[in-house]
């Protein structure tokens, strides 16, 4: 508990000396993923089939100090993967907090961020039934944690980025049948607004 009252403290004091001029951008993202687990039992692990799903949602973006970000939001993704001619899907809403560093090159600005990601699922399918989060017969677990890669470009108010999310936590109902992770690789679109300057 001390440690993350440290935390706060030192990001609130990060925030009352750095954004006293620092114009904050605020945007929507939309995209494709590649999703699938890694799935590992006895020792074996496992990685099924792509599935096709996408993303979307809105998108903050704060400076820190020259050249670097902190970006965040809030997104709705879709994961799972494919296995013997079935799928298995998941909606997902996910909160990822990246570092951001943007590069000048010429006109255009290389981008490279990375950082963790807090998802919940929201619903899901194993074929055509219902996967349960809930409850003593539940399948799955409803919270994920992982961390996100990733590079791209800025143009004018464009990003065009690709990512790679890993997932860290087991998201087996019941650990007695192993572990089973998201692995998503993405490619996203974001249009950022003009941004406003916060005084404090």
């Amino acid at each position: 508990m001390k440690t993350s009252v440290k935390i706060l403290a030192i990001i609130a004091l990060v925030l009352s000396t750095n954004y006293t001029q620092a114009q904050t951008r605020f945007g929507i993202k939309g995209g494709l993923n590649s999703a699938t687990f890694a799935i590992s039992e006895s020792g074996v692990t496992i990685t099924p089939p792509s599935r096709i799903g996408f993303n979307f949602g809105g998108i903050t973006e704060i400076p820190l100090e020259t050249d670097f970000y902190l970006q965040s939001g809030l997104l709705y993704s879709t994961k799972g993967f494919k296995i013997n001619g079935e799928s298995l899907s998941t909606d997902n809403l996910e909160i990822p907090i990246n570092a951001l560093y943007k590069l000048s090159v010429g006109s255009v600005k290389v981008l490279g961020f990375a950082g963790p990601y807090i998802g919940y699922a929201l619903s899901g399918k194993a074929g055509s039934a219902d996967i349960e989060f809930s409850g003593k017969n539940k399948d799955m677990n409803t919270f994920d944690m992982g961390l996100n890669f990733g590079a791209g470009i800025e143009i004018s108010s464009f990003q065009i980025t690709a990512q790679y999310g890993l997932g860290l936590t087991n998201l087996a109902a019941d650990s007695n049948d192993g572990t089973m992770k998201n692995k998503v690789f993405g490619i996203s679109v974001a249009y950022l607004f003009s941004g406003k300057y916060l005084r404090y």
